[in-house]
């Protein structure tokens, strides 16, 4: 795959700004490794293969298990992620996916005996961030930060 434009060069100013608010979120309070499960689960929704590697490679640096890294993707079926993890899940989904069924009361009830109001707000923010960060990476082909691999 090509890249079609660096959205960086061409668009410096609000970059910038994007930029600011993933630091924001980056700072946020919630957990370093729940932002790089929830991060890489939006990307799997959103095939994002350039967030998807980035933030694989990223929880794995950071201390996450290839085991739990490898069944992001299968969470309601995996033993190996917390309720507060699933929870959040189940948040990166609907959100994610707002369009096609919004968030329900039964979830955000759910939500809520795991996350304070005010970190929900956060994770929301952090979803939206790394939602952005996919609609521009998957329409204008970012470059993979690492060699492609060879296709068989």
């Amino acid at each position: 795959m090509k890249e079609r434009l660096q959205f960086f060069a061409k668009a410096p100013e609000i970059m910038k700004a994007v930029l600011a608010l993933n630091k924001a979120v980056d700072e946020c309070g919630l957990e370093e490794g729940l932002l790089h499960l929830v991060k890489l689960r939006a990307s799997q929704i959103n095939g994002c293969s350039y967030c998807v590697e980035m933030h694989s490679r990223e929880a794995r640096r950071d201390g996450e298990t290839e085991q739990r890294v490898y069944l992001v993707s299968a969470w309601k079926e995996s033993p190996l992620f917390s309720e507060r993890e699933r929870a959040a899940f189940a948040w990166t989904e609907a959100v994610t996916l707002i369009a096609h069924n919004g968030v329900s009361d039964e979830l955000y009830a759910r939500a809520l005996q795991h996350f304070s109001e005010e970190e929900l707000v956060k994770l929301s923010v952090a979803l939206g961030m790394i939602n952005t960060w996919n609609r521009l990476c998957v329409p204008f082909h970012a470059i993979h930060p690492m060699p492609a691999a060879k296709a068989a």
